[in-house]
């Protein structure tokens, strides 16, 4: 059997360029690449749909959606990063380390959703607890998440980067005020939650990183009285889910008296950027606490995720061509 043929429909937006620079030194895979001038041309995207043995959409929705239309065979794969998909029928959900369930249907599914970056951050603190029996499915919650403004695509790149921009823009940005993000479906369905969190996005004057961070009450949880249970209960989920070197990945017991949190601690939002891992970071007392998910959201809260899920797909080394 040949090498598997890959291609990227939307190559030249933010997710299909850093999904482009995982692949392009690869020898293990066959990128096929559309013409310039030809690339919104309908029947030329429905040949390179169709000669593919797995395509990356990153796309609009509607584009997406088109896309997938076109696909006229049984046997091309598809992994959308656009949000069209993400709470779809018959799509299995790209985030691997929720479960070994997750892993075995994206390995198995032609068909898999690309998580959204914020939710990524989200899912990837909330999940486990209510999958553990730990926090109750109607809980009220609340998360803020704090991005660089590469997460706006081209166009806020070009805003944030352009000569004679606003003062305003040197500082953060609210925005989602509405409580109408278009991640917070897949925020509620993915981790089982009865009630939508009340979410607040944030952009900042930086290109890439990412922190999302849920506050919480110890009271709200079921069977947990301190911050080191807490700890130790997200340690062990991700352990038993994708080991202690997978791309998720729990930071050390905020308890321990070594390498504990000391009041100078502080989160960077841009900490891991260039990196396709995402940290967790338990940080608070026995009364209230956070959790925050530390990551990039260009790797692991795009492109990177999209890429370790092709492996997963096409029997690759699961983080095979990523940065951990």
């Amino acid at each position: 059997m040949g090498k598997p043929k890959i291609y990227i429909d939307g190559k030249e937006g933010t997710t299909g360029l850093q999904i482009y620079d995982r692949l392009a030194a690869r020898e293990d895979i066959e990128l096929l690449l559309i013409d310039e001038d030809r690339r919104k041309d309908t029947e030329e995207r429905r040949k390179y749909l169709n000669e593919s043995d797995l395509v990356f959409l990153c796309l609009p929705d509607a584009a997406a959606v088109e896309a997938v239309s076109l696909i006229e065979n049984d046997h091309t794969r598809v992994i959308d990063c656009s949000t069209a998909h993400r709470v779809a029928e018959g799509w299995a959900y790209g985030f691997p380390e929720l479960s070994q369930l997750h892993r075995s249907m994206i390995q198995e599914s032609k068909r898999v959703s690309n998580p959204g970056c914020h939710a990524t951050g989200f899912i990837s603190i909330v999940y486990p607890l209510v999958a553990m029996g730990v926090l109750p499915s109607d809980t009220p919650l609340s998360c803020f998440s704090l991005t660089g403004y590469s997460g706006g695509g081209k166009k806020m790149i070009a805003q944030y980067e352009q000569d004679n921009r606003p003062s305003t823009f040197s500082s953060p940005a609210l925005y989602g005020l509405l409580q109408n993000h278009k991640h917070l479906p897949e925020m509620k369905v993915r981790c089982g939650l009865s009630v939508p969190p009340v979410f607040v996005p944030i952009v900042d004057d930086y290109y890439k990183g990412m922190a999302a961070t849920v506050p919480f009450q110890m009271s709200q949880l079921k069977g947990v009285s301190s911050l080191g249970k807490v700890w130790e209960k997200l340690h062990d989920f991700y352990v038993q889910t994708s080991g202690v070197e997978g791309a998720v990945r729990v930071a050390g017991d905020p308890t321990d008296a070594e390498t504990g949190i000391d009041n100078g601690f502080k989160i960077y939002a841009n900490q891991w950027s260039g990196r396709d891992t995402l940290s967790l970071i338990v940080t608070g007392n026995d009364g209230q606490f956070t959790v925050t998910a530390l990551f990039d959201n260009l790797g692991k809260g795009a492109s990177g995720a999209a890429v370790q899920n092709m492996n997963l797909m096409l029997g690759f080394e699961e983080t095979a061509g990523l940065n951990l």
